[in-house]
């Protein structure tokens, strides 16, 4: 992903209020980030945490989504997969996320949701090194296809919430 700056992130928000995009919070480390290994910026708001946002390159731009979080996670619950990142082997909690539709639907309180990592580690479980099987003996490849299924299934999410 191309590294974007804060105006650049705070300018991408298709579903946000000026005064929500305003409050909101970079994640911790933000100046640290490995951009080369993110497939998209997404975080949690560490002062108000039932907010998570999703910023990434659609189109040629980046484009981000205020996503709102489950107000508790309910202990014991079934392990489930992420829409994401499709990661069966990861034990990160998984959460449904809900964001509001853009323009005029998401002003008459229309909504759309997907079940993303909680703390968005879905570029990182996609990179996570594979054995190589009969099936699959280049790790690579497998690899790049993840990398490639995570990203063409974000690209989607976005364009449900853009209502295309």
């Amino acid at each position: 992903m191309e590294q974007l700056t804060e105006s650049a992130i705070r300018k991408s928000f298709i579903n946000a209020t000026r005064s929500e995009v305003s409050a909101l919070n970079l994640p911790a480390g933000f100046a640290e980030l490995d951009w080369d290994n993110l497939d998209y910026l997404g975080w949690r708001d560490p002062k108000m945490p039932q907010r998570g946002y999703l910023v990434t390159p659609l189109a040629g731009r980046p484009v981000g989504v205020l996503l709102r979080a489950p107000e508790t996670s309910t202990p014991g619950n079934k392990r489930v997969l992420c829409a994401l990142c499709q990661d069966v082997h990861s034990e990160e909690d998984v959460y449904l996320y809900v964001a509001r539709r853009a323009g005029q639907p998401g002003r008459d309180g229309n909504t759309v949701g997907t079940l993303i990592c909680a703390d968005f580690f879905c570029s990182a479980n996609v990179r996570l090194q594979v054995p190589a099987t009969p099936i699959h003996p280049d790790p690579e490849v497998v690899t790049a296809g993840r990398i490639a299924g995570l990203r063409q299934r974000t690209a989607l999410f976005l364009q449900r919430v853009l209502g295309k």
